[in-house]
């Protein structure tokens, strides 16, 4: 159990960079969709059926476990986080990165770029508009999306799920539109900063 003081010491050290999102009217279809998508976390396993797929994860992981060490060190000094202090800790983050950005059809380096930008990779963190978590999700998506289920979405997996479930859905509404789903995400749409930001990052974490 992480203490409130040492949430909020984390809140002073790094500013999150969540945008005005506001919630939208979806479709029952939609949601009945993306409501699915958010369901039934299983342990974030990767499903790696050839050695070649075996070598490639492998790869990535000893790639972004030295980016994330250097990033995090760069962003919260030589401390780092407490949540990701261990290279067990970081492997676990990464392996859960690659989960659920594979099992929503991302680019799992995107979202690595997007949780830099959002976050700098706190768990813990909030918004002054109340998104959460490493992706930085806003509290109306639980709502509209899960049911009535309870939802933690300071829980890695739990947030990666929305996060990841939300940026494919604004994928598809500006039509593969990376730039302009970014913008959507950040509840800035149309504007440059946020996605040039999160593009930038995202060359940080490929191989």
């Amino acid at each position: 159990m992480v203490s409130l003081a040492l949430i909020l010491t984390g809140m002073a050290v790094f500013k999150v960079h969540a945008g005005p999102q506001r919630e939208e009217h979806l479709a029952d279809s939609v949601r009945t969709a993306m409501g699915a998508a958010v369901t039934g976390l299983a342990p974030p396993q990767p499903y790696l059926s050839t050695p070649a797929e075996k070598q490639a994860y492998a790869q990535w992981l000893q790639h972004n476990l030295q980016t994330l060490n250097a990033r995090l060190r760069k962003m919260h000094g030589n401390a780092g986080l407490p949540e990701l202090a261990t290279p067990e800790l970081q492997t676990m983050f990464l392996q859960t990165v690659w989960y659920e950005s594979s099992r929503a059809a991302l680019d799992p380096s995107l979202v690595l770029g997007l949780m830099e930008v959002e976050s700098g990779f706190r768990k813990y963190a909030i918004s002054s508009a109340g998104a959460m978590g490493v992706m930085q999700v806003m509290p109306f998506w639980p709502r509209l999306l899960a049911r009535g289920e309870d939802v933690s979405l300071f829980q890695w997996q739990t947030n990666m799920r929305f996060g990841c479930v939300i940026l494919r859905h604004y994928l598809r509404i500006e039509k593969g539109d990376v730039f302009m789903a970014l913008g959507r995400y950040n509840g800035a749409r149309g504007q440059r900063a946020y996605p040039n930001a999160v593009l930038a990052a995202q060359q940080r974490w490929q191989p």
